[in-house]
């Protein structure tokens, strides 16, 4: 199918490397452009979302560092912003490059995207997602009575400040993504799960929340009516039975397929368990739809050849 909506969603491997500095995750991401526009080239509207759980993590050590009365630290929602700006940047530039490189006429924009949370969702009472550095015992305890924020102990590496990661409820912007795509722009958004935003008496307001990137990113699908997902991973295919001697490699599966493994808890949470539940999630809402896990490197493969772990309705 020609001219199909497909939203991809890049995993921290296609940002990052052994070297955080801006330079190297830019160099990054120019090769994860490099496998990004085959899908334009194959007459396809693209939509890419991404992840930014380091980039907002170091960039809450920077803050935490230099807060002071005169250069207060900025919140966590204005955070996950910077970082949707800066990593968007450095993808619309890359895919700018890579576009030239091959004379294709394609415009790229990166646009700031609020994600609307419940202020009900249980997730608000009960924090657990780790952000920002890890502080000793008495440092956690020094700033939770100061800031009223709640640490927990993480692995034996120290204490760290846990938020709630609310279910996204729907893209504020999906419109605008919308006429972006039909107009043929190539549009990064929902950068880092999106901006936790709620909706109070017709006015927004950002919270200290993230959204996790690939339930952020079935949203975003949905809503722009996508004919394709597909979550990239560091794998070419799901497995059942992993590092197991009956080890099963997934090829083309369907929705009752994966449901039935989930019960056996077959993936595990945390790491292959969210993408999962989102593709499933995704084709349920969108039967005519597909979604795909693969890895980054393996698109070419399954432009050609429909390899990776594609999900169909019943």
């Amino acid at each position: 199918m020609k001219n199909r909506k497909v939203v991809v969603a890049l995993g921290g491997n296609a940002i990052l490397s052994d070297d955080a500095s801006a330079h190297a995750q830019k160099k990054a991401l120019d090769q994860t452009a490099e496998h990004l526009v085959q899908f334009v080239a194959n007459g396809d509207e693209l939509i890419v979302s991404h992840g930014n759980g380091p980039q907002v993590g170091n960039l809450l050590i920077q803050q935490q560092e230099s807060n002071s009365v005169k250069n207060p630290a900025m919140p966590l929602d204005s955070c996950v912003a910077m970082t949707q700006g800066s990593i968007g940047y450095w993808l619309q530039n890359s895919l700018d490059n890579a576009f030239a490189k091959r004379k294709m006429t394609k415009e790229t924009v990166s646009l700031v995207t609020q994600v609307i949370v419940s202020k009900d969702d249980p997730a608000f009472s009960r924090p657990t997602k780790p952000i920002g550095p890890f502080l000793s015992k008495e440092e956690a305890e020094a700033e939770e009575k100061k800031t009223g924020a709640t640490f927990i102990e993480d692995a034996g590496r120290g204490y760290r400040k846990v938020v709630p990661s609310p279910k996204p409820l729907y893209i504020k912007e999906h419109e605008a993504i919308n006429k972006l795509v039909e107009s043929g722009v190539v549009t990064v958004s929902a950068g880092g799960g999106g901006i936790s935003v709620i909706e109070k008496n017709g006015e927004f307001t950002g919270v200290e929340a993230v959204i996790d990137k690939d339930f952020a990113s079935l949203r975003l699908a949905e809503m722009v009516e996508a004919n394709l997902f597909v979550i990239l991973t560091g794998v070419d295919h799901v497995f059942v039975n992993f590092n197991q001697p009956n080890q099963e490699k997934l090829e083309q599966v369907t929705v009752s397929e994966l449901e039935k493994w989930k019960a056996e808890k077959q993936f595990a949470e945390g790491s292959m368990l969210p993408k999962i539940e989102a593709a499933i999630e995704f084709v349920k809402s969108r039967p005519e739809s597909r979604a795909v896990i693969t890895s980054l490197e393996n698109i070419e493969n399954f432009l050609q050849n429909g390899s990776g772990t594609v999900i169909t309705a019943d």
